[in-house]
């Protein structure tokens, strides 16, 4: 099979439209984890995306009949990108259907490079629905993003230029996966000329479908996935993908939001580039790779797979990015409700860096602050500046790994209620569309209230809100049925800390 591959990739007509881009040294993160750590740099291509590479490879393998039918895709963002420069590139109508929530920075992008735009659905699979509705009606000839052996082969020219590019010894090569296309052509091209260099597949912890096939011997489709890193958000890894990692991958490393978001803040620091959060996923598992295996003086490559992000989105990044590196610590201290006693709190904090304080009166003797302290990385630093508070007398809760002290708690202001009430308390994940939260009311009963609101927006596809339900008791066991007919992820948060400290 890995012969068969290399020899499509060999031959792939790929630099027509893409380009052979560099292999840049990153001397910062280098010095840093002691190793020589390189990055691939894809976010130079025409649509600074690798995607090019297979959507062109997989046009130049069409008939004349095909070319003439017109090519169709669905795709929320490269792909797309890529297949509308193919198409312009060969005189090709390009349609591309995107979901509706697309930002439009996006959506313009594929219609200034000649395709035509056709919106529909919230989420890639209804786009793909209607794309495949298009398809009967006018006989389009469909591009797929990555379950396609041609497309395989056109990413895997990124795995022969990276050999051409650095022939000495290779430890690691670090790959985003999503639907598995980058990283199957990838390691069918290293495995088959170099076995010894380790192919290794990097994934967001809530988008993991090659690790949940590789765990269960098979394909399987997540319940939910993830949408942080859209470029990577695929519920089960393809076909055709599948069948070569499952034999010639390395290992899978998944990482989190915060650690995708300071590979981003590592990528520019030391090549200026800003990545879109799935292109900084392959250097967060690098750096997870080192801190676990402890590798020193290696050389070690990694892929920045894209790099269309929106600016709005950035704050959000740059937000979580020291909490990615391990550099602040975010707790729920409980402190006496007197005065002086927050002098006497920072007294036993001592020099470290307070980067936030949240507070505000609510009654009775004991205070709960938010509070943010810089600490230095890898954890032991923080579990210290815990200890030093409970041996202080100071209750402290660890909120560092709560989402929703992350996404909501920290930018709530007002306090908790004056009265207490039965309340129940959820996370949502709700389209950035029009009408969205329009839908999310009407599919609430009369007499359901809403005790609290919080929303902001972070530059992406989808917003994050939490709301608080006041609903009768009689129509708590019907409560969840009723989320689950709206179609919107959710989590229950009556019961995490973050809220009953702060809000509750």
């Amino acid at each position: 099979m890995l012969e068969a591959y290399v020899k499509k990739i060999l031959q792939a007509r790929v630099y027509e439209a893409a380009s052979e881009t560099p292999l840049s040294a990153a001397p910062m993160l280098s010095k840093r984890f002691n190793n020589q750590i390189w990055i691939k740099r894809e976010d130079l291509q025409p649509v600074f995306s690798f995607k090019v590479r297979g959507a062109y490879n997989k046009m130049a393998s069409l008939t004349p009949e095909q070319k003439a039918a017109g090519v169709i895709a669905a795709s929320a963002g490269n792909h797309a990108q890529g297949l509308a420069l193919s198409a312009k590139k060969m005189g090709v109508k390009a349609t591309i259907v995107m979901p509706c929530i697309t930002p439009d920075i996006k959506v313009q992008a594929v219609r200034a490079l000649g395709a035509e735009v056709v919106l529909s659905g919230d989420a890639f699979n209804e786009a793909l629905d209607h794309a495949r509705t298009l398809i009967a009606q006018h006989g389009y000839t469909y591009i797929p993003p990555y379950d396609d052996p041609d497309v395989i082969a056109g990413q895997g020219t990124v795995g022969m230029e990276i050999l051409r590019q650095h022939p000495d010894p290779i430890e690691a090569i670090f790959v985003p996966v999503g639907g598995g296309g980058l990283a199957a052509g990838i390691a069918a091209y290293v495995k088959y000329l170099r076995p010894d260099i380790k192919v290794i597949g990097v994934e967001p912890a809530d988008a993991a479908c090659l690790k949940a096939a590789l765990d269960a011997g098979e394909r399987v489709v997540l319940p939910q996935v993830g949408i942080f890193a859209e470029g990577v958000a695929v519920s089960q890894i393809g076909e055709t993908p599948f069948s070569i990692l499952k034999d010639h991958i390395d290992g899978v490393i998944t990482v989190s939001a915060d650690e995708m978001c300071a590979a981003v803040k590592d990528i520019f620091e030391d090549t200026r580039a800003v990545a879109e959060t799935s292109g900084a996923v392959a250097l967060a598992g690098l750096k997870k790779y080192v801190q676990e295996t402890g590798v020193t003086d290696r050389t070690l490559v990694c892929i920045n797979s894209g790099a269309n992000t929106n600016f709005d989105r950035l704050q959000h990044i740059a937000e979580r990015t020291e909490l990615g590196e391990q550099r602040e610590a975010i707790l729920a201290v409980t402190i006496p409700e007197r005065p002086g006693s927050f002098k006497q709190f920072c007294t036993v904090i001592g020099e470290r860096m307070v980067t936030e304080f949240n507070y505000r009166y609510a009654k009775g003797d004991k205070a709960h602050i938010f509070v943010g302290v810089r600490v230095q990385p890898g954890g032991e630093d923080r579990a210290a500046l815990i200890q030093q508070l409970e041996s202080a007398d100071y209750p402290v809760e660890d909120l560092t790994d709560n989402e929703l002290a992350k996404l909501h708690i920290r930018h709530l202001g007002g306090g908790r209620a004056l009265h207490s009430f039965e309340e129940e308390a959820y996370r949502f994940e709700f389209p950035e569309r029009p009408g969205a939260l329009m839908r999310f009311l009407s599919y609430l009963p009369e007499g359901w209230n809403i005790s609290m609101f919080h929303y902001r927006n972070h530059g992406a596809a989808y917003g994050r809100v939490f709301v608080g339900l006041q609903l009768p008791r009689e129509d708590l066991s019907q409560l969840e049925e009723h989320l689950d007919s709206i179609g919107y992820r959710y989590w229950k948060e009556t019961d995490n800390p973050a809220y009953r400290l702060f809000t509750a």
